[in-house]
């Protein structure tokens, strides 16, 4: 392999001889030294063009061209996918500029970079912290050998209206699941170290609270106490960091009257100075010119001070700094110092990539045909899919026979290959996946399974071609929901109810009086009634990827048990939102006098969710019992439940803890998740179920005095999901 670019030969030379291993020129220095040797030969335009984030793909509205941008030192370009481009734009880097400083290459990994994942709420729904790891890991080894060495992702927003379109991206409502999912998924795409050539950097999004946004609307402010952001929004950040992630996004909205672009609470006091974050945050997509929008900054120089100054290191898309950092250098408006610390910790990043080393590392061609779309990847794929099904009704009669002899499936999504993929889906190809349709037929080739339309997701269909196929067939299989692209991005409704013609469809159907299995693929929780109180069975699958359609296959005939649970609450009505389980509690609560107009209620609708946080069913049934807490000698606790599986089928159940303080100094949520366990029964088997609470779990932030631990009374639930547990108090 050709040695790294001679110019930086060229620096290691005088500082210190370099050595060379296996054919690479390896650094002879730590990374500090390195990285303050280069900054201090390195120009002001040089510097600044390191806080630089090309868009890929052709961009007219900028001077230079792509290759013109790379030629210039761009620190990272974004889009880059495919070993040989990315060999080109860094040979560009290495061999073309002065210092030969090597490029990140970014890209969208969301849920997938060739081999697409369920969407991470779906993935969320396994609560299988072991499985998201690895499906990272298969992400993380696709991206890097197609080039890409930095991938926006994960998503680990907290949200609680399912109006948001962006809920899709994240783990849901839950601080706890959330943080660790956050967690799995950065130890997944960073592996073992960032050396590791099948190991990319994550980049955390969005900093901070952007599933926060009012009305559910996307891009939309947030307002929220200091007490909420920590207690709710931040842990999910932290976690990510604490797991080693090296870089974050921030996110578009405001947070107290400050865009996060500029926010110097959220990038320099918590992030650096709080959590001793030491990568580097970049942008969102333009976002620095959009603190104009905001309201903070009469133009583009004013808006890029402020994002400097606050701790905003790199900048994607909006050419800010390209243009306007140099001169607010001069003017002595940014101190250079600024801008030589976010060089640093850029570099720093790709110091820690080994591009250093081998600005190449990431450029095999052997990789990219060897690596990529794999039997294997795929076969993760279908296990992740198919844990991250949630069974959510079930009136006997599923699983399936597969003697049955007829079959209908009807709907559109049901023929559908491209919207299984979902929201951002990477490299992903929409005629890849295995639609459900696809995996049916697959599952049972010796019966008869009749497809009909009979509605699209938007619009009537032919009914009556739909309704000869039910007639025809033992069962119907319904797929109901949204397309792939309803949920993600700018895709905010304020109504998330099923639409009219999928509703008559059902309707019609169900007065068949034919077993009724629907299947709602979605990226939110949808407002569904009408089909949960009719349907004989409901299973709720997301947007399952590329394999789809064989995943929901095998849990529809009973080749995998369904175990996956929801991170997030299903409304009743989207007069609800947001809603969620841990709500704080009111004067006027309903479960004390039920009956009584004057308490916190609605008139027409319960209070409670369709479907709670955490609720999930199974083939076969789980019983708790003899929960037992006691103290673990260090002010946390260690509860102890017995698990029975008194079902007729082997299955995995997710048992839940939850904690209460009774009474406490503020008002804490009526009830917060803090441990949760994936277990594996057979048939008659019953296990201890052990979880340990440690001090700090039980930690609550106050306004204007920071986080506290309050001796007294907790209430400690066990149970399958949120809403149905059994309970035990310990004073601690």
């Amino acid at each position: 392999m050709k040695n790294h670019s001679l110019n930086i030969l060229a620096l290691l030379l005088v500082i210190s001889l370099p050595c060379t291993v296996a054919g690479r020129q390896k650094p002879a220095l730590p990374k500090s030294k390195l990285v303050e040797g280069l900054i201090k030969r390195m120009t002001l335009e040089e510097k600044i063009n390191q806080l630089n984030d090309v868009l890929s793909g052709g961009d007219p509205a900028v001077a230079r061209s792509e290759v013109g941008w790379v030629r210039a030192g761009a620190g990272a370009m974004f889009n880059v996918a495919g070993v040989s481009l990315a060999r080109k734009y860094q040979k560009i880097a290495v061999d073309s500029t002065r210092l030969g400083i090597p490029m990140l290459f970014g890209f969208d990994c969301v849920h997938g970079m060739r081999t697409i994942f369920p969407i991470p709420l779906g993935s969320a729904a396994s609560w299988d912290l072991d499985k998201i790891e690895r499906s990272e890991r298969v992400a993380a080894m696709e991206a890097s050998a197609l080039g890409v060495n930095w991938v926006y992702a994960p998503v680990v927003d907290i949200c609680r209206d399912a109006r948001w379109g962006r809920i899709a991206e994240g783990a849901g409502e839950d601080p706890f699941l959330g943080s660790q999912v956050a967690a799995a998924r950065v130890r997944g795409f960073q592996g073992n170290g960032l050396k590791e050539r099948s190991s990319v950097a994550a980049c955390v999004k969005h900093y901070a609270a952007y599933g926060a946004v009012e009305g559910g609307r996307d891009y939309n402010t947030v307002e929220l106490s200091e007490a909420t952001m920590r207690n709710v929004y931040l842990p999910p950040y932290k976690a990510a960091i604490a797991a080693g992630a090296r870089s974050l996004m921030s996110a578009f909205n405001a947070y107290h009257q400050l865009p996060a672009t500029c926010n110097r609470w959220l990038l320099s006091d918590v992030l650096r100075k709080e959590w001793a974050f030491t990568g580097f945050v970049v942008s969102d997509f333009e976002a620095i010119t959009e603190i104009i929008a905001h309201g903070l900054a009469c133009d583009t120089a004013d808006a890029a001070r402020l994002a400097i100054n606050a701790g905003l290191d790199m900048d994607m898309k909006s050419n800010a700094y390209i243009h306007k950092l140099a001169g607010l250098v001069k003017a002595g408006k940014v101190k250079e110092a600024v801008v030589d610390s976010a060089v640093a910790r850029i570099l720093g990043v790709k110091y820690d990539l080994g591009l250093f080393e081998d600005p190449y590392l990431y450029c095999d061609s052997a990789r990219e045909q060897t690596e990529v779309f794999t039997e294997a990847n795929r076969s993760m794929a279908r296990d992740m899919a198919r844990s991250s099904v949630v069974l959510l009704k079930n009136e006997a009669v599923l699983p399936l026979s597969k003697d049955i002899r007829s079959v209908a499936v009807i709907g559109e999504l049901a023929n559908s290959k491209t919207d299984m993929n979902g929201t951002w889906p990477g490299l992903g190809r929409g005629d890849e996946p295995v639609s459900i349709l696809e995996g049916i037929r697959a599952k049972i080739p010796q019966a008869t399974v009749r497809y009909a339309e009979g509605s699209k997701v938007r619009a009537a269909s032919d009914l009556g071609a739909a309704l000869d196929v039910a007639k025809a067939s033992d069962a119907v299989v319904l797929s109901m929901g949204e397309y792939g692209w309803m949920s993600g991005e700018g895709q905010s409704y304020a109504d998330i109810e099923l639409p009219e013609c999928q509703l008559a469809l059902f309707r019609e159907i169900r007065k068949l009086g034919k077993p009724l299995i629907v299947l709602l693929s979605s990226g939110r929780p949808l407002v569904i009634p009408e089909v949960a109180g009719q349907s004989d069975a409901l299973l709720e699958t997301w947007f399952l990827g590329t394999e789809a359609g064989n995943a929901i296959a095998d849990v529809l005939f009973g080749d995998y048990n369904p175990s996956g649970k929801l991170p997030v609450s299903f409304p009743m009505s989207v007069g609800q939102l947001p809603l969620y389980y841990a709500q704080l509690p009111t004067g006027r609560p309903l479960a004390e006098r039920p009956s009584d107009p004057l308490r916190s209620i609605y008139r027409d609708i319960p209070n409670k969710p369709l479907f709670p946080f955490g609720y999930g069913l199974s083939y076969t049934q789980f019983r708790y019992s003899d929960l037992r807490v006691v103290r673990d000698g260090k002010q946390g606790f260690i509860a102890t439940v017995s698990l029975e599986n008194i079902g007729s089928r082997d299955g995995e159940e997710v048992p839940q803890l939850y904690i209460r303080k009774i009474p406490s100094a503020v008002s804490q949520p009526v009830k917060m998740l803090k441990g949760f366990q994936k277990v594996h029964l057979a048939v008659g088997e019953k296990r201890m179920i052990r979880f340990h609470v440690a001090k700090d779990q039980l930690e609550y932030f106050k306004e204007k005095e920071g986080w506290f631990f309050e001796h007294g009374t907790y209430r400690v639930f066990v149970g399958g999901d949120s809403g149905h547990t059994i309970d035990s108090e310990i004073a601690l």
